[in-house]
């Protein structure tokens, strides 16, 4: 079907910034595999971006670059321009609430967070500037 899971985030711009948003998704993913994160793989599970509007867009390519003058390797992340969002069933939505133990699980035993350590160190999963 050619879709990407994807987590629409509604925010307030008074309370946290789109650039506060981006850190926090860098830190939280694997930005040099795109055939998918963690245990998820296929092309349904590819990191990407989806900019609402020419502003997020300049500002997810901006962040891009940002990270991308961190390492060596090409980012997979792509950043796209926002077309549709269709929210998943009502059984995947909010998961990692409903089914803490077996999310905790999922994320051990995919070796998530021993990846994103690797990847961004005490960063991992966070929100620190990427300047540091």
């Amino acid at each position: 079907t050619d879709h990407t899971e994807a987590v629409q985030v509604i925010y307030d711009a008074d309370t946290v910034s789109y650039e506060r948003l981006l850190r926090i998704y860098w830190h939280n993913v694997d930005p040099f595999d795109g055939t998918g994160q963690f245990c998820d793989r296929g092309s349904q599970y590819r990191p990407a971006i989806f900019a609402h509007g020419p502003e997020q867009r300049q500002l997810a390519e901006e962040s891009k670059a940002t990270v991308a003058a961190k390492f060596s390797n090409p980012l997979a992340v792509k950043v796209h321009d926002f077309d549709a969002f269709y929210a998943a069933e009502k059984y995947h939505q909010n998961y990692y609430q409903k089914n803490p133990t077996e999310y905790k699980n999922y994320r051990q035993g995919c070796g998530r967070d021993a990846r994103l350590r690797e990847i961004w160190g005490e960063a991992a999963g966070g929100d620190t500037p990427l300047s540091r």
